[in-house]
């Protein structure tokens, strides 16, 4: 499940800017390959635990059941946030994407209280596990599987920087601890007769789930609520608007995410003086820079006089 924890996909630099024809392509190709996933994995699990009756085995079933729904959830959002913008929704569908990310947050929240209440239920009662082998064996697969899957989905973002298959591929990297815990919880229980460790990693990966989901719905709740972009990228923008030399100023500098797509909007101060002409061209080079800075953005900018004793913050 999705985690609070750094991903190496979401710290990758910026998308190279692509068609939106691909990034449509790429984006459904990595929701059918989540979902395949997750199906082939609920199956071999399902077996697997149904022979085992490991705990453990339990929890990692019930994430797979939810990985597929949420690969669901986010195979429809996907669909949707790619529509084109229309005269009822003229800033485009995006918001779609935290939409199906804050509706995994939830689901995952489930599953991790379903795992606390049986894991603690074994802790005080704890059973032997049979079969360890073929759980091992089933775990091993799954281990490839999700593997080869975050790879795509590494790849998907790095092309697309789509939020929703972020997160997908955030708690598809989880899974990969959580499955190598299973299988240690297996290796310990049948093999060494630490019946303790199965109800014990199960807590430990439920405490984890826990967390991912905060993560996820925080980072939805974020961009539904139009939340700033960080700190950073702001005063990049403002540091790309000031770079050219007939700009004297910005002031009211406004960003969000929607989906895939960055807004920003800012007014930019020039000579007074100046023909409109020479003005709305330099707010053209200007925007063409930041969408350059910022593939996928859309950039809104308005032109003001400039006045010396004027101390408007950036930031108002």
């Amino acid at each position: 499940m999705a985690g609070a924890s750094p991903d190496p996909a979401a710290e990758a630099a910026p998308p190279r800017r692509i068609s939106p024809a691909e990034a449509g392509r790429l984006m459904r190709w990595a929701t059918y390959a989540s979902s395949g996933t997750a199906l082939l994995l609920i199956a071999l699990k399902l077996v697997a635990w149904g022979l085992t009756d490991s705990v453990a085995l339990l929890s990692s079933l019930v994430d797979s059941l939810l990985d597929g729904m949420a690969s669901l959830v986010m195979l429809l959002a996907v669909r949707q946030s790619l529509v084109p913008a229309d005269r009822e929704h003229r800033f485009g569908h995006g918001k779609a994407e935290p939409l199906a990310a804050l509706a995994q947050a939830g689901l995952i929240t489930g599953s991790a209280l379903f795992l606390l209440v049986e894991a603690g239920r074994r802790l005080f009662d704890p059973e032997p596990i049979s079969h360890g082998e073929l759980g091992v064996a089933v775990m091993l697969v799954s281990l490839v599987a999700t593997f080869a899957l975050t790879r795509f989905q590494k790849y998907v973002v790095a092309r697309t920087g789509s939020v929703a298959i972020r997160a997908d591929a955030l708690h598809y990297l989880s899974d990969l601890m959580m499955n190598a815990a299973v299988i240690l919880a297996l290796v310990l229980t049948s093999r060494y007769g630490l019946t303790y460790a199965d109800p014990l990693l199960a807590l430990a990966i439920a405490a984890y789930i826990l967390r991912s989901a905060f993560g996820i719905g925080l980072d939805a709740y974020n961009m539904l609520m139009d939340r700033e972009l960080p700190d950073e990228e702001r005063q990049r923008i403002i540091e790309l608007v000031r770079r050219h030399s007939e700009v004297l100023g910005v002031h009211d500098l406004k960003t969000r995410a929607s989906g895939r797509t960055t807004f920003i909007q800012l007014h930019l101060e020039v000579d007074g003086g100046m023909k409109l002409y020479r003005a709305h061209a330099i707010a053209e080079a200007v925007e063409a820079e930041l969408q350059t800075a910022f593939p996928h953005a859309e950039v809104t900018i308005h032109q003001d006089p400039y006045v010396l004793s004027e101390d408007t913050p950036v930031y108002s």
